[in-house]
């Protein structure tokens, strides 16, 4: 049963989420009211300003927001399978092991089919082999886990900065923004709010699942929970979403972490709550992240990702200072 104050939670994050893209459509270089833009969506404002916000700001706007609710949901998931409030995919490598493999598709020049298909399958490899290693012949501790995923980021970073010194020079300029955070050829929006769709909708159908995984795999077992074959689709749907987000704008971090830790603190754990509202703020994060860099040195861009460490890098401290008190 949803209470009073988590319906008003997901009322002020509906809320929040229009006001977050109605200012993305009327902030940037060429300043328009919020009227106009509102008039853009019914058709009554003139053609420059309907092309304006139809044709660049509004599918930026909401790839923006598609790509931050699949970092926070596959923040929220990550957290659940290694039962670690710190889990996220920057932090632990997925987004580094998404973003070499695709690079490395790049150089090769295939088509963006297979470099969607490349990034994946590095975004997979890098998540499981985090669990792994962690987990070595025993239980994982999540000093354990988190000393693997700084490891294999560091490695994975430095596999980047190789693939970057190999890249042709014409290209390393566009590469490093990319890397940055960067949704300026961000226009195609339907596959990330699609996938964000229908990874929220199954995140609350199977939210009952992850409440009982989040206490621990050997309870989740002793009522029935399949958990080879749950943690494998788990594995799986993070990947997927750190994969698209990550060639679709880049390596963006620590939404994954802010956004799941923020709304637990206000609505508590379950998941029928914590998923659909991470989807929410975590959209609605990045689509702020991006207005700003696109509007604090306009006409010139900053690359979003920085915005976003800006926010994270601080409570990501404050929670290893708790992590470490509680141990």
């Amino acid at each position: 049963m949803i209470t009073k104050r988590q319906s008003l939670l997901f009322c002020g994050l509906a809320a929040l989420a229009v006001l977050a893209i109605f200012a993305a459509m009327a902030s940037g270089s060429a300043t328009i009211s919020v009227e106009q833009a509102m008039q853009t969506i019914t058709g009554d404002a003139p053609d420059h300003i309907r092309a304006l916000v139809m044709d660049l700001r509004l599918p930026r706007a909401l790839t923006a927001f598609g790509v931050g609710g699949l970092l926070a949901v596959a923040g929220v998931l990550m957290q659940v399978l290694l039962r670690n409030p710190l889990a996220e995919p920057y932090i632990l490598g997925t987004s580094g092991g998404a973003a070499v493999a695709a690079l490395l598709g790049m150089l090769l020049g295939w088509g963006s089919a297979m470099i969607d298909l490349a990034a994946f399958g590095g975004a997979m490899a890098a998540t499981l082999l985090v669990f792994s290693i962690a987990q070595g012949t025993g239980s994982w501790t999540p000093s354990r886990l988190l000393l693997t995923g700084v490891v294999l980021a560091a490695g994975f970073g430095a596999a980047t900065t190789l693939l970057l010194a190999l890249s042709p020079d014409q290209n390393l300029r566009g590469m490093l923004f990319w890397l940055m955070g960067d949704l300026s050829f961000a226009y195609s929006p339907a596959r990330s709010l699609w996938l964000l769709a229908a990874i929220t909708v199954a995140g609350v159908l199977v939210a009952r699942h992850l409440n009982v995984l989040a206490r621990g795999e050997l309870q989740a077992a002793i009522v029935g929970l399949p958990v080879a074959a749950f943690r494998l689709i788990i594995f799986a749907v993070t990947a997927l979403a750190t994969a698209i987000s990550v060639t679709t704008v880049g390596v963006i971090g620590f939404i994954g972490l802010v956004v799941p830790h923020l709304i637990r603190l206000v609505a508590g754990s379950d998941h029928r709550i914590v998923v659909p509202a991470s989807a929410l703020a975590g959209g609605s994060l990045l689509v702020i992240a991006d207005t700003l860099a696109r509007t604090v040195m306009a006409p010139r861009q900053l690359p979003v990702g920085a915005l976003t460490a800006a926010l994270g890098v601080p409570l990501f401290l404050i929670l290893m200072n708790r992590s470490r008190r509680a141990g």
